[in-house]
C-alpha cells in the first residue's frame, strides 16, 4: 500500500486546544480542562511532526553517525524491545497508551489505499485472515478454511462467537454484502481490483458488466465459499487486506457518507472518538473481541499533528497541551536528528530504543507515457546520475539500506542476490541522453517531480535528488507538492498527470507478488507509471499459478531484473523504523507490515 515518504516535514495545520480531553469527550487521565483555546503561530517552529506514525521517521538536517549500524538496524527484531518492558509485574490501573498520529485519508476499509489510514483500520475492523507476530498467515474471523484440490474454491468456516462491536453476530451474509459493496463501482474503491479481482465476477461488477460477484456464495450462516479464477498461492494473504474486511450493512447504509466516523467494526478496538479539529483519534478496547490475545489497553490515544516536538512530548511530557505532570508520549517514532542521542550507550534513552526493518521501499517512479520518460534511455540516465550510496550517507547517516532492487530485504523466503542495479556513472548517463531520441539535455522538455505535501519544505532527500541532477547532468527539475488525499486521487486517475513522482510502498502481505505484479503488471490498477513489458507480464502471469515456492520465486527474480533494466523506477532506499518506548510498556513491537498491534501492548505499574 502507498505511504508518504516520511522525509517530508509537516506544517502543523491542526490546532490542538488545551481542552483536548474535554473536546474528545473521553476522560484522558492527566489532561486538565482549560477554558480558552490558545492561538498557535503557524509560522513558528512547532517541532518535527510525523506524516504517518510507523514508517521511516522525519529527517533532520544533520546528525552524528549512530551507534547502531544500518545492518544491525535492518536486522533488528521486534522482540528486541526494552527488557524492562517485558518483566513480570503488576499492571497499571490506567491502561492508556499515548502516541503521535497522522490524519487518515479515510477509515472506510473498502477505500483503503494508504498505510496511514490502515494504521487505524486494522485495529477497528477485521477480515477472514490476518498475520501473527511471526508473519504467519492465520485465520481471523474465519475459524478454519478448506481449499479444493484444484486450488479454485476456498470454503471458510466463520467463528460462531464473532460479533460486531455492538454485539451483533457476524455471519456469511455480512461478508457477501461487504464483498459486493467493495466491488461495486459506485463505492469507488481503487484497490478492489487488486486485492479482490481474483474472485470470479469481481472485475465484471467493477466494470459494470454484472450486478453480483458470482464467486461469493453463502452456504449457510457460518460458511462462506469463494471461487477464484485460477490457482494462486497468495490469495489467502489478500484476504487480510482492508478492502476484504467485513462491514455492518446497517451501520454503513444508515450512517451516510461519513459512516466510518462512527463505525460498528469487529476488530480488537472501537473508534471511540474521531475529532481531527481537536487533534485526536481515540481507540477504545473491544470487550467482546473474539480473537487472541484480548486487548489489555483501555484506550489508545493518537495526537494528530500536535504542536509539540515528539521528543519533547516523550521526555518532558505533554503539559503544553494541557496534560498533568508525568503524562507524556508512551512511544514515539524518532528521526535521524535524534537517532545518535537515542542510540548512544551513555544515554539512558538507549535502553528505550527499538529498531526494526520493515517490508517497504521508497522510490521515484517515471510515467513512461509522458515525455521524456517515454524513452527508456532517459530513465536509465536518471538512474545512473544519482549516487544513492552518497545520498544515504549524507541524508540518513548510513542508517537505512540503499535499495538495489524492488523487493525489500526480509521478505520471507525471497532473495535476489545476483540482481544488477545501476552504478553511479554520470558520464554514461550523458552518453545515454545523447543516444536518446532527445539528443541533448537542452532538448528535454520541462520536468516536474511531484511529491506529497502541503507547502512545507520538500525535505533533504528530494533536495539531494534535484541537486544531483543539476550537478551531474545540468538538468533542472522542479518540484511540486500536492496534499496527500489529492496526491492519491491523482495517482488513480486514468490520465495520471505526473511525469515522475516520489513515494513509498509497504507490503500488504509478505510475498514478492505484492511488489512485482501489483506495481508493474501492465493490467494492474496500482501500476501508476504505466510501465508495460510483455516479457514481464508473461513471467508474472506464469508465476501467479505456480504452487512451488522456489519455482515461483525464480520467475519473480527474472521479472525484477527486467524491470530494473527497463528503469521503470529509481529505487532509493528500504525503510527502517526507529522508536523510543517507555520501560513500562509491555509487548511493544514493530510490525513489518500494517497489522493489528495494540492488542499485544499493556502498561505496567510505574
Amino acid at each position: 500500500m502507498r505511504y508518504q515518504d516520511r522525509l517530508i516535514p509537516l506544517v502543523i495545520i491542526c490546532l490542538i486546544s488545551f481542552s483536548l480531553a474535554c473536546g474528545l469527550g473521553i476522560p484522558i487521565p492527566g489532561f486538565g480542562r482549560q477554558e480558552s483555546t490558545p492561538t498557535i503561530d503557524l509560522d513558528a517552529d512547532a517541532g518535527s511532526g510525523q506524516s504517518e506514525a510507523g514508517d521511516a521517521a522525519t529527517i533532520g538536517e544533520s546528525a552524528a553517525t549512530p551507534a547502531m549500524s544500518p545492518t544491525e538496524a535492518a536486522e533488528a527484531r521486534p522482540e528486541d524491545a526494552p527488557k524492562a518492558a517485558e518483566e513480570d509485574g503488576a499492571l497499571a490501573s490506567d491502561q492508556i497508551f499515548i502516541l503521535p498520529g497522522a490524519e487518515p485519508t479515510t477509515l472506510d476499509p473498502h477505500l483503503s489505499g494508504d498505510a496511514t489510514s490502515s494504521e487505524y483500520m486494522v485495529e477497528i475492523f477485521s477480515g477472514l485472515t490476518t498475520y501473527d507476530r511471526d508473519l504467519n498467515l492465520i485465520p481471523d474471523l474465519a475459524e478454519s478454511y478448506d481449499i479444493s484440490a484444484d486450488g479454485l474454491v476456498y470454503t471458510f468456516k466463520l467463528r460462531e462467537e464473532a460479533t460486531f462491536h455492538d454485539g451483533k453476530p457476524i455471519r456469511a451474509e455480512d461478508f457477501k454484502w461487504s464483498f459486493e459493496r467493495a466491488c461495486d463501482p459506485a463505492t469507488g474503491s481503487t484497490t478492489a481490483d487488486t486485492y479482490m479481482g481474483d474472485i470470479v465476477g469481481c472485475r465484471d461488477k467493477l466494470q459494470g458488466k454484472a450486478k453480483e460477484v458470482k464467486g461469493v456464495e453463502v452456504v449457510d450462516d457460518l460458511t462462506l465459499k469463494l471461487t477464484i479464477d485460477e490457482p494462486k498461492g497468495f490469495f489467502l494473504a489478500k484476504m487480510s487486506y482492508p478492502t476484504a474486511y467485513v462491514l455492518d450493512r446497517e451501520n454503513v447504509e444508515s450512517g451516510g457518507p461519513n459512516w466510518f466516523e462512527k463505525p460498528n467494526g469487529s476488530g480488537p478496538f472501537k473508534l471511540a472518538e474521531y475529532d481531527l479539529e481537536q487533534g485526536g483519534i481515540v481507540l477504545e478496547r473491544n470487550e467482546n473481541f473474539y480473537g487472541s490475545p484480548k486487548p489489555t489497553l483501555e484506550r489508545v490515544i493518537f495526537l494528530i499533528s500536535a504542536p509539540i516536538n515528539p521528543m519533547t512530548g516523550y521526555e518532558e511530557g505533554l503539559s503544553s497541551l494541557g496534560a498533568s505532570a508525568g503524562v507524556g508520549y508512551d512511544a514515539i517514532p524518532i528521526g535521524i536528528n535524534d537517532l545518535s542521542r537515542a542510540t548512544d550507550p551513555n544515554n539512558p534513552l538507549s535502553k528505550e530504543f527499538v529498531s526494526a526493518g520493515v517490508l517497504s521501499v521508497n522510490y521515484v517512479s517515471f510515467n513512461v507515457n509522458k515525455p521524456p520518460f517515454d524513452d527508456p534511455k532517459i530513465r536509465q540516465a536518471l538512474n545512473l546520475a544519482l549516487d544513492k550510496q552518497r545520498m544515504v550517507k549524507l541524508v540518513f547517516q548510513n542508517t537505512v539500506p540503499v535499495a538495489n532492487g524492488i523487493v525489500p530485504p526480509g521478505m520471507p523466503g525471497y532473495e535476489n542476490p545476483d540482481l544488477s542495479d545501476y552504478d553511479f556513472d554520470p558520464e554514461r548517463a550523458l552518453e545515454l541522453i545523447a543516444e536518446s531520441s532527445y539528443g541533448d539535455v537542452t532538448e528535454l522538455p520541462e520536468i516536474v517531480l511531484n511529491v506529497p505535501g502541503a507547502g512545507s519544505e520538500v525535505g533533504p532527500i528530494i533536495e539531494t535528488i534535484v541537486e544531483s541532477y543539476k550537478t551531474n547532468l545540468g538538468l533542472e527539475i522542479s518540484v511540486e507538492q500536492t496534499p496527500w488525499p489529492e496526491f492519491l486521487a491523482d495517482l488513480s486517475r486514468p490520465d495520471m498527470p505526473y511525469q515522475m513522482f516520489s513515494l513509498g510502498w509497504v507490503a500488504d502481505y509478505p510475498d514478492p507478488q505484492n511488489f512485482l505484479e501489483v506495481l508493474f503488471h501492465s493490467a494492474s490498477s496500482q501500476n501508476h507509471g504505466g510501465y508495460s513489458n510483455p516479457e514481464v507480464d508473461a513471467l508474472l502471469d506464469q508465476a501467479r499459478g505456480i504452487q512451488d515456492i522456489e519455482e515461483r520465486y525464480a520467475l519473480y527474480q527474472q521479472a525484477e531484473q527486467i524491470i530494473l533494466d527497463d528503469a521503470a523506477w529509481i529505487p532509493l532506499y528500504f525503510s527502517v523504523e526507529n522508536w523510543l518506548v517507555k520501560p513500562y510498556v509491555r509487548g511493544f513491537w514493530i510490525p513489518p507490515l500494517k497489522a493489528p498491534r495494540f492488542q499485544h501492548i499493556s502498561i505496567a505499574e510505574h
